[in-house]
């Protein structure tokens, strides 16, 4: 190959390196202009505790909000009432915390766990007083996409009531939750 061959095939590889690259600042035109902070949905469910205070199951209701301000990170806040049908015995949980979040199927799946602080108030059955105590709160589960404004949620979720009067040892309850939440998603709106 001679001189000219060589200034020939370089211009060839320099032509086509600038179509390459000028192909993503044309589709920059296609991206959105305006989008969302973050990410947030708004729950309700139901909840069915495994209370190491009464010996049968209890449950009741919690309701949840979470915001995903990245891809994979976000802030929950859950509230959970669980009352014991045979006693005066309930516990009511106020938690916040962290949460990190995959995303799988075309966003369809997203696993999470998180890692929460809290407040528990436990009502006590002989009179009726309650108390409250702080708690440390630990879940996995999953937010499933039914609609591209609904989730549904399953998760499994473990308390820690740290120990202060009338539980000298604390509580450990192990709680399941199923809901529903209304999905605000981020990025362009629909």
């Amino acid at each position: 190959m001679g001189k000219s061959g060589l200034r020939n095939l370089l211009h060839l590889a320099l032509a086509t390196a600038a179509l390459l690259a000028g192909s993503s600042l044309a589709y920059a035109q296609a991206k959105y202009t305006a989008t969302r902070a973050g990410d947030l949905q708004l729950g309700a469910g139901y909840t069915n505790a495994s209370s190491n205070y009464v010996t049968n199951r209890i449950s009741g209701y919690s309701g949840y909000m979470t915001f995903d301000f990245t891809e994979h990170f976000g802030f929950e806040f859950d509230y959970h009432q669980a009352n014991d049908p045979n006693s005066a015995v309930y516990e009511r949980s106020y938690e916040w915390g962290g949460r990190y979040l995959r995303h799988y199927h075309h966003d369809r799946y997203r696993p999470y766990v998180r890692a929460m602080y809290g407040r528990g108030v436990f009502n006590f059955p002989l009179n009726a007083a309650n108390l409250a105590y702080n708690m440390i709160v630990g879940a996995v589960g999953m937010d499933i996409e039914v609609h591209p404004r609904i989730n549904v949620r399953a998760e499994f979720e473990y308390q820690d009531w740290l120990s202060g009067p009338g539980l000298t040892n604390g509580l450990t309850p192990m709680l399941i939750n199923v809901g529903v939440a209304y999905h605000f998603p981020a990025g362009n709106p629909r």
